[in-house]
């Protein structure tokens, strides 16, 4: 599995931005996918995860509100809308596989076997 994540930028508070995640190497619905991030001087946190049929998927509490996860199978994309972006959002984001029969280690990065390079997003007061 090969994992691509894009889309990121420098953006304004307020403004939203989609990120993309492209996989290859074995059928996208194969696996389900999660979003995470990495401020600068913190550890990476849970984003997001959808299934691997995309019918299922959830957010961080801190971000709930705000952001949503798509999956498109046909196009071997996974997205992260990201609306009314905040300072706080800044952020290398990263998406990766989740290969598990089970669901319930979704949150933990150590779940996941594949891990694309993050795509930076910077939020400008």
């Amino acid at each position: 599995v090969q994992l691509q994540a894009s889309g990121g930028g420098l953006v304004q508070a307020g403004d939203s931005l989609r990120l993309s995640c492209a996989g290859s190497g074995r059928p996208f619905s194969d696996y389900a996918l999660g979003w995470f991030r990495q401020a600068p001087g913190k550890e990476r946190e849970f984003v997001g995860a959808i299934t691997a049929s995309g019918g299922n998927w959830e957010t961080a509490d801190s971000v709930a509100d705000r952001f949503t996860v798509s999956k498109d199978n046909a196009k071997k994309t996974s997205y992260l809308q990201m609306n009314s972006l905040k300072p706080e959002d800044t952020a290398v984001y990263y998406c990766a596989a989740y290969l598990r029969s089970t669901w319930y280690e979704r949150k933990s990065q150590a779940a996941y076997d594949y891990w694309g390079r993050g795509t930076l997003v910077t939020v400008s007061s």
